[in-house]
C-alpha cells in the first residue's frame, strides 16, 4: 500500500487527527472515495477519515482546534479542514468499520484504509469491482435507493469516471426506481450531479449511463427525445451521438460551457422537417422552449442559463473566408450583449470547433482555419469598434440638445439606429458624424 502511504505522508493536518484518535482510544480509518480514487491511481481531491468516536467526543477531544458540524442524514465534522465522519452505524461498534462502510452506496467506495496497520478493508470486493469497472450497490441495493434516491444519478457518474458498466442487479433496480428520483430528490442536488460529471474526462459516459437507466427522461426530457433523431445529409451520425462528441470536446474545466454542447443542438427536435426527402433543421438553434424549461426546473441559475442559451442560439454563425467585417462585427456585438452571463468569442470559438469535431461527415478544424477565424475576430476587435450601445460617441442627452426633444423612448430609437451605422462603418463612430446622422433621421411616430 506505498501508493496510498506516498498520497498521505506530507499532510500534517490528516496524521494530527489520526494520531490524536488514536491516543484517545478511538480508530481512525481513511474511508470512501480518497481510496477508491488512490486505486484509481487518481489524486483524491478530499481525504475523509472515519472514527467510531462520537460529535460529542470529537469536539472534546479537538478543543482548540477548527471544529464544525455538517450533514443532516449522517453525523460529520471538521477538524481544521479536514472531514470526519462518526460512523452510520454506531449501533453495531464490534464490527467497525465494517459496520459503517455495508451502509455507503457503491461497493467501489465502501472501502478504508487502515494508516496504522496500513491494510484496505474491503468487505464488499470493492477492490474487485473497481478492477472489473462495476458499479454495485452496496449490500442491500433497494434499500441504498431508498435511504437515497439520488444515488441511482451518482451510480450514473461514477460509471462514467470508472468507464464502466452497471452489474444487472443494480440495473434493474434502477429501471424499476427511476420514477422516484423527481419527487423525492431536491433538483438542487441533481444539478450538482450533473455539474461534477461535467468535470470528468467523458461526461458522454455519464448521459449514455443516464440513458440506459431511464433516468436521461427524467433529467434532460429534451436531449433524451434525440437519442435516435437522424443528423441529417450533412451529419454522419445522430443527433444525440453528435451532442455527445461536442460535449466530451469542450474543457472540464469550464463545466457551464461543456453542458452547452452536450445540448447544443436540443433544438432539432423541435426544428426536424422533411424537405424534399431529406431531413432539415433550420433555425434550430432558437428552438430553445424545451431546453429552458428543463435547466429551470432543475434550478440553473439564470446567469447560466443565459450562458447556455445565448451560446445556443449564436452557434450557428457563419465565420468564413466569406464572412464580411460588418458580419463579424454584428457577431462580436451579439457576444457582448450576452456578455453579463460571461459568454465571449472564446466560447464561441471553442463551440465551433467542438462543433465541427463532432461532425463525423466533415474534417475538424485545422490549426491554420482556427488561426484564421480568429484572425478575423481579432482585426474588428479594436478600441475603435463599438460593440455595445454604450461605446458610441453620443450620448442620450447629447441626441435630447440636438433635436430639441423630450426624454422618451424616441430616444432610444435614434440611439439603435445610430448604433447600426456604426456596425456598418466603425470609423463614423464619431461625434460630428453622429450628430449628422442624427438630424437626418425621421422618428415614425
Amino acid at each position: 500500500m506505498k501508493e496510498i502511504l506516498s498520497h498521505l505522508k506530507d499532510k500534517k493536518s490528516l496524521w494530527f487527527i489520526i494520531d490524536t484518535l488514536k491516543k484517545n482510544g478511538f480508530q481512525a480509518y481513511i474511508a470512501g472515495g480518497a481510496v477508491r480514487d488512490i486505486l484509481l491511481h487518481k489524486k483524491p481531491e478530499d481525504i475523509d477519515i472515519l472514527t467510531h468516536a462520537s460529535i460529542l467526543e470529537l469536539r472534546s477531544i479537538f478543543q482548540g482546534q477548527k471544529f464544525k458540524t455538517m450533514g443532516k442524514a449522517f453525523p460529520i465534522c471538521m477538524v481544521n479542514g479536514i472531514e470526519i465522519s462518526s460512523g452510520r452505524a454506531k449501533f453495531d461498534l464490534k464490527n467497525f468499520p465494517e459496520s459503517d462502510l455495508a451502509q455507503r452506496d457503491f461497493t467501489i467506495n465502501s472501502m478504508a484504509f487502515d494508516p496504522i496497520s496500513k491494510k484496505i478493508i474491503d468487505p464488499f470486493n470493492g477492490k474487485k469491482d473497481l478492477e472489473d469497472a462495476v458499479i454495485r450497490f452496496t449490500k442491500d441495493p433497494e434499500k441504498r435507493i431508498v435511504e437515497d434516491p439520488a444515488r441511482m444519478i451518482r451510480a450514473c457518474r461514477f460509471a462514467a469516471l470508472i468507464n464502466g458498466s452497471f452489474s444487472l442487479s443494480s440495473l434493474e433496480l434502477i429501471l424499476a426506481c427511476k420514477d422516484k428520483l423527481e419527487p423525492l430528490v431536491a433538483k438542487e442536488r441533481i444539478l450538482g450531479e450533473i455539474i461534477k460529471a461535467m468535470r470528468l474526462k467523458r461526461p458522454s459516459l455519464f448521459f449514455k449511463a443516464l440513458k440506459k437507466t431511464g433516468l436521461l427522461s427524467k433529467i434532460f426530457p429534451s436531449l433524451d427525445r434525440c437519442h435516435d433523431l437522424e443528423g441529417g445529409p450533412h451529419h454522419g451520425e445522430t443527433v444525440f451521438e453528435h451532442c455527445m462528441i461536442v460535449g466530451d470536446a469542450l474543457p472540464k474545466n469550464l463545466p457551464v460551457l461543456r453542458l452547452a454542447g452536450f445540448l447544443h443542438d436540443v433544438g432539432k427536435f423541435d426544428a426536424a422537417k422533411k424537405t424534399a426527402g431529406k431531413l432539415t433543421f433550420s433555425g434550430h438553434e432558437n428552438e430553445t422552449k424545451a431546453l429552458t424549461h428543463d435547466l429551470a426546473r432543475l434550478r440553473f441559475s439564470v446567469k447560466d442559463i443565459t450562458y447556455i442559451l445565448s451560446l445556443i442560439k449564436l452557434h450557428m454563425r457563419p465565420l468564413t473566408e466569406k464572412t464580411t467585417p460588418k458580419a463579424v462585427r454584428k457577431l462580436l456585438w451579439a457576444l457582448n450583449e450576452s456578455g453579463k452571463s460571461g459568454l465571449d468569442y472564446r466560447d464561441f470559438m471553442r463551440m465551433r470547433i467542438a462543433d465541427k469535431k463532432g461532425n463525423l461527415s466533415k474534417s475538424p478544424y485545422t490549426i491554420s482555419q482556427i488561426r484564421f477565424r480568429l484572425e478575423k475576430l481579432f482585426a474588428q476587435m479594436t478600441e475603435q469598434t463599438a460593440f455595445q450601445m454604450k461605446h458610441l460617441k453620443i450620448t442620450g442627452a447629447d441626441i435630447i440638445q440636438i433635436l430639441g426633444i423630450a426624454p422618451g423612448p424616441d430616444v432610444g430609437k435614434i440611439k439603435q439606429k445610430l448604433f447600426e451605422m456604426v456596425l456598418d462603418d466603425p470609423a463614423k463612430n464619431n461625434y460630428n458624424d453622429l450628430k449628422e446622422r442624427c438630424l437626418s433621421l425621421q422618428i415614425k411616430k
